[in-house]
This record gives C-alpha cells, sequence and structure tokens, in this order.
C-alpha cells in the first residue's frame, strides 16, 4: 500500500472525516477489555490520547480493563462488573490471542481443524455483544494483532494463520450485531510486518516479543484501531500570503496579528482547536515502515510569496524546524517539528503525564486493588456478603478520585496561544 506524505494530499485525505463520522462522541466513557496487549497500557493510552488532542473540548473518559491472560469468555463474565460499573457508552473489544491458544498451541489438535475453537471464541463474544446491546453500549470489535515471530524465515507461521481466521470470526460478530463496529489491526500489522522483513530478513516492528507489542506496534495499533473509528487527522491549516500581507485560510485555528516585515519576517498569534500527537520514546520506530505520525495530524502550513531562501520557523520563540521557501510555499506538515519542541510538545507532554496518572491510578487503587482483589479465606469467618459490602464501600471511596485526576487532563487541554515566525535563515 503507497501512503501519501505531502501536505497537500495529507490535507486531502483529512477532509472527508469529521467529528460526526467518528465513532466517539463527546460525552462519551470508553472502557477498552481485553488480555495482557491490553493491560500494558499502551495502545489504549495512545487511543486515548490522540482523541483527547483531537477533541480538546470534549469531554471523555477513558477505562482500560485488560487483564493478562484473559479470553473472551473471561470478558464476557465480567462486563457487568467491568465495562457497566464503569458507566461505559463505548468500548472496545481486543480478544483473540488468548483464544486462539498461544504461539505453542498444538494446532493439529481437532479442535483447531474442526473449528470448535473459534465457534467457542464466537459464542463469547456474543456473551459480550447481547450485554453491550442489553446496557446501550456502542463496541468498536477489534482483531487481534499477529504473532511477531522472532526467527528468521517465513513471518506467517501455523499460529498466526490461526489468529487470521479468529479475526474473521470478530469480522462476523461485528456484521451480525447492530450498532457495532468492526476494526481490523491484524492484516495491517501483517503488512507491516512483511515490508520491514522484505529490507531486511532480521528487522522486526513491534519492539516488544512474540505477543506483546512494545511501543512501535501498540502504536501502530492505536492508530489502525483510530482509523477505523473515521478519526478526523486534520489538526489545523494555515495559509499565509507575504506579497499581499494577509491570511489566505485556516481551519481548526485562530490566527491573529499577522505582520509581515520588509525583510521577510513573517510573525502571527496561532490559537488551534486540536493538537497533534504522537507517542514519545521508542515509538518513532515504526515510522520507517509506517508513517503514522503524518498519516494522523495533518498541522500543516502554507506560506506563498516569499523570496527564494531558507527559513526557520518558531512556535513560542523556538525553533523547530528549517525549509526552502518552495516547501513552504508548497505546504509543509509540522506536526512532528511542533511535537519535538515548543509551546505544543510542552502542551502534549503535560497532558501525557496527567493520563498516565489517572490511568496508574485507576489500574493499581481501584481495578488491581480493588474489583481484582482476592477473596477472605473462610477461617476469618467474614461472609462474602460482608466481603463484597466492603469491596463496594472501598470502590466507592476510591472513585471519589477519579473527578480530580479528569480535571487535571481537562487542564492540560485547555488551548494556548502561540507564537508562529516564519524568519529568513542565517
Amino acid at each position: 500500500m503507497k501512503y501519501a506524505t505531502t501536505a497537500i494530499s495529507l490535507l486531502l485525505a483529512a477532509l472527508p472525516c469529521t467529528a460526526a463520522d467518528f465513532f466517539l462522541k463527546n460525552g462519551d466513557k470508553v472502557v477498552m477489555i481485553g488480555d495482557s496487549i491490553t493491560e500494558q497500557h499502551l495502545y489504549s493510552t495512545y487511543v486515548e490520547a490522540w482523541a483527547l488532542t483531537r477533541f480538546p473540548a470534549w469531554d471523555l473518559k477513558f477505562f482500560n480493563v485488560g487483564i493478562g491472560g484473559d479470553n473472551a469468555g473471561g470478558g464476557g463474565g465480567r462486563f457487568k462488573r467491568d465495562v457497566v460499573g464503569c458507566g461505559a457508552t463505548a468500548m472496545t473489544v481486543n480478544f483473540g490471542m488468548n483464544d486462539c491458544g498461544g504461539p505453542g498451541s498444538n494446532f493439529d489438535d481437532p479442535r483447531y481443524s474442526g473449528g470448535t475453537k473459534i465457534k467457542e471464541f464466537m459464542t463469547s463474544m456474543q456473551k459480550i455483544a447481547d450485554q453491550a446491546k442489553a446496557a446501550n453500549i456502542r463496541v468498536a470489535w477489534c482483531t487481534t494483532t499477529p504473532a511477531e515471530v522472532m526467527d528468521e524465515g517465513p513471518s506467517v507461521l501455523p499460529y498466526i494463520l490461526k489468529l487470521e481466521k479468529f479475526s474473521g470470526a470478530v469480522k462476523e460478530i461485528a456484521a451480525t450485531n447492530g450498532n457495532a463496529l468492526f476494526i481490523d489491526q491484524f492484516h495491517p500489522f501483517v503488512a507491516a510486518i512483511d515490508k520491514a522483513r522484505a529490507a531486511n530478513p532480521k528487522n522486526r516492528i513491534g519492539g516488544g516479543d512474540v505477543v506483546h507489542p512494545g511501543q512501535p506496534g501498540q502504536t501502530l495499533m492505536a492508530a489502525e484501531i483510530l482509523k477505523g473509528m473515521s478519526f478526523p487527522t486534520l489538526v489545523a491549516a494555515v495559509e499565509i500570503n507575504a506579497e499581499s500581507r494577509k491570511v489566505v485560510q485556516n481551519q481548526n485555528c485562530q490566527i491573529e496579528g499577522l505582520k509581515v516585515a520588509a525583510d521577510g519576517r513573517i510573525e502571527f498569534q496561532q490559537k488551534d482547536s486540536a493538537l497533534p500527537f504522537f507517542p514519545d520514546g521508542d515509538a518513532k520506530n515504526i515510522l520507517q515502515w509506517v508513517p503514522v505520525l503524518e498519516q494522523m495530524n495533518g498541522y500543516h502550513l502554507k506560506v506563498s510569496g516569499l523570496k527564494p531562501g531558507r527559513y526557520e520557523v518558531r512556535l513560542g520563540g523556538v525553533k523547530v524546524a528549517d525549509y526552502s521557501a518552495a516547501q513552504l510555499g508548497a505546504g509543509v506538515n509540522l506536526a512532528a517539528p511542533a511535537l519535538s519542541a515548543g509551546p505544543v510538545a510542552d502542551q502534549v507532554k503535560a497532558l501525557m503525564a496527567a493520563i498516565s496518572t489517572k490511568n496508574s491510578y485507576f489500574h493499581d487503587r481501584i481495578f488491581g486493588g480493588v474489583l481484582r482483589a482476592g477473596g477472605v479465606p473462610e477461617f476469618m469467618e467474614i461472609s462474602p456478603e460482608q466481603v463484597e459490602a466492603k469491596r463496594l464501600a472501598v470502590f466507592n471511596k476510591r472513585m471519589e478520585k477519579m473527578p480530580e485526576l479528569f480535571a487535571a487532563i481537562r487542564k492540560a487541554l485547555v488551548m494556548q496561544v502561540h507564537q508562529v515566525e516564519i524568519v529568513e535563515a542565517k
């Protein structure tokens, strides 16, 4: 598959998807359920951050209820506690890896060749679907990712082929249940693996182990989930004509105080209605195989009428990029530069810190510390009813802190005015 990377083609690609098309809606409480891949809090955090940065004025609340080793049957069994209990209005379901049995499974087992395992999987997924419909929860059904074989040789082995069949079962569940969305992570992930191995058989894209992708792989997961949700990729677009000293267009942002000096220096104040996002750390390693950052973030600047030469782009007084007049005249995508330094990068880092604090508290103190906590031994002579009453009391008490943590996220999302300067490079 070929990906368009020019600013103009990315802008055109961004236009069809709007807030009305996006699967998530203002006011949603989004529960992300799955196995250990979900519990890693990587793709779920990235989906959360991308959604929040694209719609900073929305009230969106995310809860990760992934459990290592879990499968669709377990998800259905804990649906009332973990999904309904969080007040979900929308959810993502990401099972299949454990349902398929794991890379060490004996796939000559008649349960696989006869399809019994897939039937069990679909029965369990249908139980989730039935409960979601009863609770009026919109569902995005996600295929699992493929296992990334670490040895050299074929990237597609019997286990991966079985996972592909389980992915087909997810598609069938989505098709037979209304108010649902099917999202294919499996095939885009395989395509990226194949592209990397074609370049060098030693290449691995996921950054984790055979089953659990690390930051690069889970960044790709998040992007595919959001694409499947019709995520709008436009952050903001500005076009300036230096000769006429006018703002030709501004999309999803406000521009004030445009000044074009005699020496060609351009400056203005920009207040965006959205932010670009891309995870820090090793996530950037996926970009050599799939240009996720530009695909997901259209942060466009076009400046026509400049005299030939090179120009620095500064945000908040910080140089973030250097372009030729021709490049600026054609239009550039500032997403990567803006996330590297300056006020946009600083705001996104503050947001990620607030999201991380909220997710850690919910996972450690509420989901793990209360909901998943074991019972009390019989010799302590406490009845199950007393245990559950105490659990509910502690749950309610600890949940009292969640509004404070969500408020910190909201505070980090307040959009700020920043200075933009285009200055001839020395």
